[in-house]
């Protein structure tokens, strides 16, 4: 069976030869064969594009099997070896990893500036998707790579977890109670959150680029034009790379690109916000250098009903409640000025049941609990955020729309111009 996809320009130039268009698009998962299922003992495969510290952390994962690994530097390929039984493939391209008809589950755990692109091409080759945090970029790629996910019926995964699973942070429980609690109306409404390291969250502002980089030779085991991908290029320094990456706004966004999702996805998921995104973010911050990502004091976020989540980099209030409603507040280790708060809670029902467990969704063809579209509304107040904070001023968004309100500088920002050949 031969499917009419569109080739994106990102592969064109790869596709030739004996990698025909035919040859592309002509692989059908084991998974969609049949009834769409996997027999329940039948165990996943998974490929992993990026095997540096997160994709190497991730090579076991229960129901899965490791069969392919890619990686534009050697030295990360052979410490992953290492780890692997013999026989697992290697590429230092990606889009011949995704091509191999063996491989269900490609683990994409690059860094955020590739993540749209191979995301999308894996889903477009007909690969079910795990992807690390932050989901895109930018908002631009955020919106391309739910149109790839949802026409081409794959199943996603963004990974963290916090929604689901897991003490979250300073609150000293997993978030199924703060959902409930939000959700019996005892705190009132609109609400307010702040995150700050006084509620248990820490910011790593130690994630800031450099501007005084100088030219290095590149490592020999390196290919740092494909690492830069459809990142401008600037001349190779380490501190650009790998560990490091994270301190400028080519390839990530600092501290609020690394640990944004992680904390803002589960306030997204209890305020009920899944399918929709604040409508402006004010911004207080040093002015930023146009390579280099710096920090910054304070970064608020309203919504159309007037809740509000405040990201405080400075933390000056030491007694800031977590969240904050008319009727009540909630506190670190789910302490409230609420009385007799737990039995009153047993009153309400429990929060739906999501569907947390991977490997299943893929077998079953479920949607996984965070995915594609609720993985890119969260991923979106990070970028806003990243938005406001690189421009040094305050925004309005339309969140039907996904755009800024007339401001033609934001909106550059949701789609940026990639190096050739690459593109969503």
């Amino acid at each position: 069976m031969k499917e009419n996809i569109p080739v994106s320009g990102s592969r064109r130039k790869f596709i030739k030869g004996s990698l025909t268009t035919l040859a592309a698009f002509s692989i059908v998962p084991r998974h969609v064969l049949g009834k769409g299922y996997l027999a329940p003992s039948d165990q996943l495969t998974k490929a992993i594009v990026g095997v540096g510290g997160m994709g190497r952390g991730h090579i076991p994962y229960a129901g899965t099997k490791v069969v392919a690994i890619c990686d534009v530097d050697k030295r990360h390929l052979k410490l992953a070896l290492d780890q692997l039984e013999p026989g697992v493939k290697t590429f230092s391209d990606y889009r011949e990893l995704i091509q191999l008809p063996e491989v269900d589950i490609v683990h994409v755990a690059t860094p955020p500036h590739w993540h749209g692109i191979i995301a999308a091409d894996a889903a477009r080759a007909g690969k079910d998707v795990w992807c690390e945090k932050p989901m895109t970029r930018t908002i631009g790629e955020g919106k391309r790579l739910v149109e790839a996910v949802q026409q081409h019926g794959r199943i996603f995964r963004l990974n963290t977890w916090f929604r689901f699973e897991s003490n979250f942070y300073g609150m000293n429980t997993t978030v199924k109670p703060i959902k409930k609690l939000v959700e019996s109306g005892l705190l009132g409404w609109p609400l307010k959150v702040t995150v700050s390291r006084h509620t248990g969250f820490d910011w790593k502002f130690y994630w800031v680029g450099k501007t005084n980089l100088q030219p290095e030779p590149i490592p020999a085991e390196l290919d740092y034009d494909m690492w830069l991908g459809p990142a401008q290029y600037k001349p190779y320094s380490e501190h650009r790379v790998h560990g490091t990456f994270r301190g400028y706004w080519d390839y990530d966004g600092g501290g609020l690109g690394d640990m944004g999702q992680h904390y803002l996805d589960p306030i997204q998921y209890f305020l009920g916000k899944d399918d929709t995104s604040p409508i402006s973010v004010e911004i207080d911050a040093p002015q930023q250098h146009t390579d280099a990502v710096g920090t910054w004091r304070r970064i608020e976020y309203t919504y159309a009903d007037g809740c509000k989540i405040i990201l405080d980099g400075e933390g000056k209030d030491e007694s800031v409640p977590y969240i904050e409603g008319p009727k009540g507040k909630l506190y670190p280790n789910f302490r409230s000025d609420i009385p007799d708060l737990e039995k009153k809670l047993a009153a309400f029902p429990d929060s739906e049941p999501q569907v947390t467990d991977f490997v299943e969704a893929v077998k079953k063809r479920q949607k996984f609990a965070l995915n594609e579209e609720n993985g890119h509304r969260s991923c979106t107040i990070v970028n806003m955020g990243l938005t406001a904070l690189r421009l040094g001023r305050s925004l309005k968004f339309d969140p039907v729309k996904q755009l800024f309100v007339d401001d033609e500088g934001a909106n550059r920002l949701i789609d940026q111009p990639m190096r050739g050949p690459w593109t969503m």
